[in-house]
Order: C-alpha cells, then sequence, then structure tokens
C-alpha cells in the first residue's frame, strides 16, 4: 500500500492554464483495477479524479480505494473527495463529516460537490460549505457540480463549476450563458456521455467555444452512471487533449 505524500505534486493543468481531464467517478478499484492503474501513466493530462466509495467515503477505510488514491497522489493527480449535496437537502453537519473522512482516510487534496443546487437563494449555504471545507485542507481544490449554468454568484464560492452533465445529444446544441465570458476558462467543467468516437473533434470544438478548461468525454451510456468507466477511446482522446487543444 503506497504512503499518501503531499509534496512533489505536479502542477495542475488547471493552475498551468492548459485545457485537460477530469475523472469525475469511477468504478470500485477492485472492477476496474486496469483503468485505475491508468490514470497514473506519465503525461496524462488529468486535472483531477474523484474518488467515490460508496456514495461517499464509506463507514470505515477501504483498503483498495486507499490503495488507488495512494497510488494517484503519489503520481502527482489531485484526488478528490465525492460529497453529494442532494440539491441542499442535506444537513451541513453530516457533508463536513464526510469530508472530514475523506481527509482522514485518503488524504484528499479537494471535494467535488454532486448535484450542487443552482438558484441564487442556496447559495449562501452552499459558500458555507464550501467555505469550511477551505479551512480543512490547506490549498483545497473545490468543484461544484451543478450540471448546468448556475446563479453567476456561485463561480466565487469555489474552484470550478460543473456547467454541462449529460448526454452528446444535447451538448453538441447547446450554448453557455453569457456571465461565463468574464471568467477564464479553468473555471469551467463540462461532462458529456453517448459521445461516439466519430463526433470527438466536434465536441471538442464545442468545449473550445463555450470555454471549457476541463472536459470528460464518454461513449459510455445506459441506465447506470455512464461515468463510472472510462470511454473506450480513452488513449486517443488523452493524446487530444494538452496545451495545443484550445489554441
Amino acid at each position: 500500500m503506497p504512503y499518501l505524500t503531499t509534496t512533489g505534486q505536479r502542477l495542475s493543468a488547471t493552475e498551468a492554464g492548459e485545457v485537460g481531464l477530469g475523472v469525475p467517478g469511477h468504478a470500485h478499484p477492485l472492477l476496474a483495477p486496469a483503468e485505475w492503474a491508468g490514470l497514473t501513466r506519465p503525461a496524462t493530462p488529468l486535472h483531477w479524479v474523484v474518488l467515490n466509495v460508496a456514495q461517499g467515503p464509506g463507514v470505515r477505510p477501504d483498503p483498495h480505494c486507499l490503495d488507488a488514491a495512494g497510488r494517484l497522489t503519489n503520481a502527482g493527480v489531485r484526488v478528490l473527495g465525492h460529497l453529494d449535496l442532494a440539491y441542499g437537502s442535506r444537513p451541513f453537519g453530516e457533508i463536513v463529516a464526510e469530508a472530514q473522512r475523506y481527509l482522514d482516510w485518503y488524504r484528499v487534496a479537494g471535494f467535488s460537490l454532486d448535484r450542487c443546487p443552482a438558484d441564487r437563494a442556496d447559495l449562501p449555504a452552499v459558500r458555507r460549505i464550501t467555505a469550511t471545507l477551505e479551512t480543512l485542507v490547506d490549498g483545497a481544490h473545490v468543484v461544484l457540480g451543478h450540471g448546468t449554468h448556475p446563479y453567476p454568484g456561485y463561480a466565487e464560492a469555489a474552484d470550478q463549476l460543473v456547467t454541462f452533465s449529460g448526454p452528446w445529444s444535447d451538448y453538441r446544441w447547446s450554448q453557455a450563458a453569457e456571465w461565463t465570458a468574464g471568467y477564464p476558462p479553468e473555471r469551467f467543467v463540462h461532462l458529456v456521455h453517448g459521445l461516439p468516437r466519430t463526433h470527438l473533434d466536434e465536441a471538442m470544438r464545442v468545449a473550445r467555444w463555450q470555454g471549457a478548461g476541463t472536459i470528460f468525454f464518454t461513449d459510455r451510456t445506459g441506465p447506470q452512471n455512464p461515468f463510472e468507466a472510462l470511454p473506450g477511446y480513452w488513449d486517443e482522446i488523452v493524446s487530444r487533449v494538452g496545451p495545443g487543444v484550445s489554441e
């Protein structure tokens, strides 16, 4: 089991101003050991990988997840703990307690807040959560998983916003909200499923036009979470994403 370290982490692609990949979730390491191992390959343009043990950190440390998270951290990849906000219905203390378990057990570098509310009325509560998370870990990277364009004030509450999460059939006709033009691309994340290999170039053009700095495209579909596995064209997308993709 690798020892989790916090030193020597490579400069993240978001900090370097480069387009890169965010992996929003993965099957358990026992079910997808090769895919987890592949994420540590050198030169893979990863911004972050989300660790979701059991719709959260679980009730006790999972040795397989600890091993997978440790390998990523030691390879310089930022690991984020998955926290479900349930669109604002979960108690504040419950969310913070889960975040603390992620830190204690897996030494995560930040958090992905799934099912984050997007309305103006919920912004103060989300600000309270993100401010608390930032006090738990130095330099915490926080991603708000709205899946749509939220009220603009959310852009000041976290490092990144997921402003699209859905199928290619919707993404290809989508448009960015006008207010996003006031922020750099590294603030926005697009997650697209059901994307055929033949439309990969088109999807990348959409991401560039809309100013998304972190992307995850997959050909996976189905009733289960299509983001739990890497796409069939993972090697191809890794080779295309990099410093020159947004030029």
